[in-house]
């Protein structure tokens, strides 16, 4: 069983920058991806940034292109998420998830993730 373990998250003022951080621990962690979601009340829960474990490839959602970076460290099985010019619309409990089974072109799909966090609330003010 693998644990991830969202920090990082609170309240912000639009235009500022947070850093979320999701750990993993458990078995042996063998991940083939790493990504971020988020779900805002009333809404589906969204793709937001993912990372391959090993070649470290970053995939994005466009509506946070040029603002957000995803990095990770394998050493520390630690995956991060840079969040800078943050805005209202990206207020939301922010998900880390763990992908241990399955090779994606986007890893942008919530089903592509076996193991997920419990979540941090990001919330941006105007």
């Amino acid at each position: 069983q693998v644990r991830l373990v969202e920090s990082g998250g609170g309240l912000v003022q639009a235009g500022g920058s947070l850093r979320l951080c999701c750990v993993a621990s458990g078995r042996t962690f063998n991940s083939i991806a790493m990504g971020w979601f988020r779900q805002a009340p009333g809404k589906e829960r969204e793709f937001v940034a993912a990372i391959t474990w090993s070649s470290g490839d970053a995939f994005y959602v466009d509506s946070v292109k040029g603002r957000f970076t995803i990095s990770r460290d394998n050493a520390q099985n630690t995956v991060y998420l840079q969040m800078n010019s943050l805005k209202p619309e990206d207020t939301a409990v922010y998900y880390c998830a763990a992908d241990t089974l399955y090779y994606s072109a986007t890893y942008s799909r919530p089903y592509e993730y076996d193991y997920w966090g419990q979540g941090t609330q990001v919330t941006v003010s105007s």
